[in-house]
């Protein structure tokens, strides 16, 4: 197997477009390609899996540890002619202006994968060479396979772009990129817009690969890249199913790490997909509930319209069914949510709060969460890593006797305090945060136990 990683000097520069090129071009050859999107982004992912055919995957320096991360990556190449990964920001970006925690430089080193760098050549010429030299230099244990120029203006700027590279970096130029709106991905509050709400089909796809092939070597690239040693992965441990977990799956509700999914399975878990924007009641003998974020805010009318699904949630809640709900499934089981125009939607109603979207980012940042009480996921002191995005807020002004209970003491990246709401009710949690379950393998273990518990409270007032 071969690998690559795709990265920019900067957020912008044009890596999604590029990498979905680069991942429909070896499609179209034939090639099994094993995506990998670094950072905490579920948008990008979503676009790999649709171009590839192939679950796209999270790295992260930060949020798992090394070995976590090598393991990912060794248990999902193993049928793959090529792994594409795409970066996140610029290359060198980290947590933090020190060091190369959490960079895409530091997963390229880790997997020890040669770099194609994207430069956005707009407005640039000579400087070109300075900037693609600063890159090559700065660490000298990366390995680049190349430069590309990216928003080419025409052939005389590409041929002044190569120039400037001529005696000054080792890398090869491998092409340039014109500029070409029609392709661009477009934007949405949450970064990108979602795969389904701007489907990469077929003709897409086929442009994609086009713009890829039509500006560089694709084949000489390909005979350039060292083959991968991955190693044997080691081969997961799935107990027999004993409890059942409804997950929401639609396009209200599409953010999920496929290992949270997986590590539920391992634990005992069988998986029933339901939407709550069309299934007019839970699935059947459940024993759990699993509610992953989205973008819930833009189906809002539909989802209050689905009095079923809200009253089938609702009562799962008040008879104590272990309900677990990150971001946009947390707004979902608040009372209401305020869209952009002020309208208010009713939700669930499992928490007392006021869910209000906002024009501007209300929080982004990594987290690490630890619970101060028992719950669902665990018992006091357990610890795990996720992230926050999102640009809505929570209207506090709640009777005291609603029942929700603060469940979380957050730190953010660099170990400050943060005020993360995360709440418990019964036995439904719910909170901003997206937590990654591979950072503690034991929350699903925990949350398939707090399943198994209801089961068993259900059977027992049952006789």
């Amino acid at each position: 197997m071969k690998g690559i990683v795709v990265a920019g000097v900067h957020s912008g520069c044009g890596k999604t477009t590029i990498t979905l090129g680069l991942m429909a071009a070896f499609k179209r050859r034939g090639l099994c390609v094993a995506p990998f999107k670094a950072g905490p982004d579920f948008i990008d992912p979503g676009y790999h899996t649709t171009v590839t055919g192939v679950a796209g995957r999270n790295l992260d320096g930060w949020m798992l540890k090394k070995k976590t991360n090598l393991d990912i990556f060794r248990q999902n190449t193993g049928q793959a002619d090529i792994a594409v990964l795409e970066g996140v920001m610029g290359l060198f970006d980290g947590y933090d202006g020190r060091s190369e925690a959490g960079s895409t430089a530091q997963l390229a080193k880790w997997l020890d994968l040669p770099v194609l760098l994207v430069v956005d050549a707009r407005s640039m010429a000579r400087s070109a060479g300075a900037l693609v030299q600063g890159f090559e230099n700065f660490d000298p244990e990366l390995k680049f396979a190349g430069v590309l120029f990216n928003k080419v203006g025409s052939p005389v700027h590409l041929d002044y772009l190569t120039q400037a590279l001529e005696g000054n970096v080792k890398m090869p130029c491998l092409g340039g990129v014109g500029r070409n709106p029609h392709i661009e991905i477009p934007s949405r509050h949450l970064g990108l817009v979602t795969s389904d709400d701007h489907g990469v089909g077929d003709q897409m796809q086929a442009a994609l690969a086009d713009l890829v092939e039509n500006c560089m070597d694709l084949d000489a690239l390909l005979d350039s890249l060292p083959r991968v040693r991955t190693g044997a992965p080691t081969p997961p441990q799935k107990k027999p199913a004993f409890v059942r977990i409804a997950v929401a799956r639609d396009a209200a509700f599409c953010f999920y790490y496929p290992e949270n999914i997986e590590l539920l399975e391992q634990a005992g878990a069988q998986i029933l997909s339901f939407s709550p924007l069309s299934d007019p009641d839970l699935p059947d003998n459940i024993d759990g509930l699993y509610l992953g974020g989205g973008y819930p805010e833009l189906h809002a009318r539909t989802l209050a319209q689905n009095i079923g699904f809200r009253e089938a949630v609702s009562l799962a809640c008040k008879n104590g069914m272990p309900i677990y709900a990150e971001c946009g499934g947390f707004m979902t089981l608040c009372r209401t949510l305020e869209d952009l125009d002020g309208q208010c939607h009713d939700m669930v109603g499992c928490f007392g709060f006021t869910c209000r979207m906002n024009k501007r980012l209300r929080a982004l940042g990594y987290r690490e969460i630890t619970l101060n009480r028992d719950t669902i996921l665990g018992p006091t002191g357990v610890t795990a890593r996720g992230h926050e995005f999102h640009y809505s807020s929570l209207d506090y002004s709640i009777p005291d006797d609603h029942g929700e209970k603060s469940v979380y003491d957050a730190c953010d990246r660099t170990g400050g305090t943060r005020a993360v709401p995360g709440f418990e009710k019964n036995r439904t949690l719910g909170s901003y945060l997206h937590l990654h379950f591979k950072s503690n393998p034991d929350l699903p273990q925990n949350f398939v136990q707090a399943c198994f518990q209801y089961q068993t409270e259900r059977k027992f007032f049952r006789k």
